[in-house]
């Protein structure tokens, strides 16, 4: 899913949450849970989008309506020693 679809589904009340995912280095990834699947976003080239801080992905998030959004950490660990 792009940048444009997220925007749309987002509109019509589609994306039930976006997921800001914490990768292993410190880097983000964003799913939208749209329908009850899981859909990674992307570049407008297919490639998934990735952001080196929390600041990065919500300037790009900024535009689109009210989502409900949850910071994901795969372990507890990597909050605490990060």
């Amino acid at each position: 899913m792009n940048l444009h679809q997220l925007n749309t589904e987002a509109r019509a009340g589609h994306v039930q949450e976006l997921n800001l995912i914490a990768l292993e280095g410190g880097d983000y990834v964003i799913e939208a849970r749209v329908h009850g699947h899981a859909h990674p976003v992307s570049d407008p080239k297919g490639k998934r989008l990735q952001f080196h801080s929390v600041v990065d992905a919500q300037r790009l998030l900024d535009g689109l309506p009210s989502v409900p959004r949850n910071l994901v950490h795969w372990s507890m660990d990597d909050e605490m020693c990060g």
